[in-house]
C-alpha cells in the first residue's frame, strides 16, 4: 500500500497552494503551545516545491514558531494550577517533573535543545512559564534552536531540490512503514514495560 506516496503527494500539492504560507504560519504558531504535528511537514514540501523561497518560510516558520513559544510561556505562567489535573489524567505528570528537573540543571538551554530537536517544544515552553524562567533568555533560545532548525530544514531542500524531491517520493513509503514499526514497537515495549 501507497499510503504514505498519496500523502507526500498530496502535501506537495498543498504546498504550492497559494494560502501555503498563511497555513504554514498557523501551523508553526500552533504546534509551539499545544498542537501536536511539527510545521517541518509544510516546510519541506514548500520549500522543494519553491526552493527560491525556502528561507523566506524558514523565516515565517521560526517568527511564528516563536509567537507561540509565547503563547505556551503564557499559559504555563498563568494556567499551570488550572492545567494540573488534565495533565494528571493525561498520565504526563512525571514528564512535567522531568522537564522542571532539567530547567533546574541546565536552564536557558533546555529551551535551545528543545527548539532544535524533535523533542516537543511545547512541553518546554509551557513548562518555562510555569516555572518563571526568565523571558528574554527564553525568547533568545527559542529563536536561536528554532531558526537553526528550520533554517537547516529549508536549506537542504533548497539545496537538494528537484533531485533531493525524487529521492524522497521513491523512498517515502518505506520510511513511513519503518515509522508506523518502531512507533508499535515503542508502544508494546512500554505496555510490557508497565507489567
Amino acid at each position: 500500500m501507497k499510503i504514505f506516496t498519496t500523502l507526500y503527494d498530496k502535501a506537495l500539492i498543498w504546498s504550492k497552494h497559494k494560502k501555503a504560507p498563511i497555513y504554514l504560519s498557523g501551523l508553526s504558531f500552533a504546534e509551539s503551545s499545544f498542537f501536536p504535528i511539527p510545521p517541518d511537514v509544510m516546510l519541506m514540501p514548500m520549500s522543494l516545491a519553491r526552493p527560491e523561497k525556502a528561507f523566506y518560510y524558514a523565516w515565517l516558520t521560526t517568527i511564528f514558531s516563536i509567537l507561540g513559544g509565547v503563547l505556551g510561556y503564557v499559559i504555563g505562567y498563568l494556567a499551570m494550577d488550572l492545567l494540573m489535573p488534565i495533565i494528571e489524567s493525561l498520565g504526563y505528570q512525571s514528564k512535567i517533573a522531568t522537564i522542571n528537573d532539567w530547567f533546574a540543571e541546565y536552564g536557558v538551554w533546555i529551551v535551545f535543545i528543545a527548539g532544535f530537536s524533535p523533542i516537543p517544544y511545547k512541553l518546554f515552553t509551557i513548562a518555562a512559564g510555569a516555572t518563571a524562567m526568565a523571558f528574554l533568555p527564553f525568547i533568545i533560545a527559542s529563536f536561536i534552536g528554532r531558526g537553526a532548525r528550520f533554517f537547516l530544514v529549508a536549506g537542504l531542500m533548497r539545496w537538494g531540490g528537484q533531485k533531493f524531491e525524487t529521492t524522497v517520493r521513491k523512498w517515502v513509503d518505506w520510511i513511513g512503514w519503518t515509522l508506523v514499526v518502531l512507533i508499535f514497537i515503542y508502544i508494546a515495549y512500554k505496555m510490557l514495560g508497565s507489567y
